[in-house]
């Protein structure tokens, strides 16, 4: 029976992170794998237009700038694969990485770049409309919307902070929270609450979008209820009271998930958000010798395509430096092996 290749490099993740990874360690020979998950190309792909990404002045549309990026890879002899990681073995070398479809990969360096997922909240025509006046990035996407009224959906300092940016820019901010109570600290909510420009809409939720991908986000239904939770209410049969709004945007603030799953049961430390964490001073390192991390699945901060990307090319310099490391060790221990054998 063959046995499994080992990579030099793997690279789970195929968004801008995982990418610049991949084109730093092709450039560098090791010819990478990078293993595309469910969702290839990462939330870029759910972006219609990149304003703000160094070197387009008149902005680029997400997925082409994806598409650039993977041609770009392969270009310098990258290799890309569809496949889930369900589990990792990273106690020896080389790396094993489980697969859904019951397939393994190893590898003697790997590069997590597998980014978060933002969260949703359900409402009717979410999916045709998300990025089309729907996101899930203020910093992204707020400067589209000079001069609209739109929603921010949440109550925690991500759904805060997504508002104050949107302050900015939009003529007003409504946010739109299921209860009386904020999740956020009470210097953000406070912020918050003092803008002239925000104010909140307590015991309510989005039920439906409106809109279409020509026209954009036009407005919303929502749902409230004097004690909270409204579509909880909803479907239990309770009457709760409906409204139509105008708006020309609207902003998930419920946060993100790091895709860290698999790494759950191995020595690679993450932090209670689940985001992965490296090593202090500026390196991609984890406690794992031999695991680097890249992008938003260790950045709960910026997230952002520019930083994700500079993330991605450190985290390729960072395994290639390890891996001449470990190549010169092994050198070195084989050269007293021979020594010792010829004694």
């Amino acid at each position: 029976m063959n046995e499994t290749p080992v990579h030099d490099v793997l690279i789970v993740g195929s968004g801008v992170a995982g990418l610049s990874a991949a084109i730093y360690a092709a450039r560098a020979d090791l010819e990478p794998l990078v293993l595309e998950g469910p969702e290839p190309g990462g939330q870029l792909t759910l972006t219609t237009e990149v304003e703000n990404y160094l070197g387009f002045p008149e902005g680029v549309g997400g997925m082409e700038l994806i598409q650039h990026g993977k041609e770009q890879a392969e270009r310098f002899g990258a290799e890309f694969e569809h496949g889930t990681v369900e589990d990792a073995t990273l106690e020896e070398r080389p790396f094993e990485l489980e697969l859904s479809d019951g397939d393994s990969l190893r590898t003697r360096a790997l590069i997590v770049a597998t980014g978060a997922s933002a969260r949703w909240v359900g409402a009717e025509n979410e999916d045709e409309l998300m990025g089309y006046g729907l996101s899930t990035c203020a910093t992204c996407d707020g400067a589209f919307h000079r001069g609209d009224d739109v929603l921010v959906i949440g109550g925690g300092d991500s759904a805060m902070e997504e508002a104050l940016f949107l302050a900015k820019f939009a003529d007003s901010v409504t946010i739109v929270h299921r209860r009386e109570d904020l999740r956020a600290s009470e210097v953000m909510a406070r912020r918050a609450r003092d803008h002239e420009k925000i104010a909140f809409r307590w015991n309510a939720e989005l039920l439906e979008i409106h809109g279409s991908q020509d026209e954009g986000v036009t407005g919303a239904t929502l749902v409230s209820h004097p004690d909270g939770y409204p579509t909880e209410k909803l479907e239990s049969g309770t009457e709760v009271e409906r409204e139509e709004v105008d708006v020309g945007g609207i902003f998930y603030g419920v946060g993100h998930v790091p895709n860290t799953a698999f790494l759950e049961d191995t020595a690679v430390e993450l932090a209670e958000s689940g985001h992965l964490e490296t090593l202090e001073g500026m390196t991609t390192e984890t406690a794992v010798p031999g695991v680097f991390g890249a992008g938003d699945v260790m950045d709960p901060d910026y997230r952002q395509a520019v930083t994700s990307a500079g993330t991605g090319s450190m985290a390729a310099l960072d395994a290639e430096a390890w891996l001449e490391e470990q190549a010169a060790t092994d050198s070195h221990t084989r050269s007293i092996a021979e020594i010792e054998a010829d004694d």
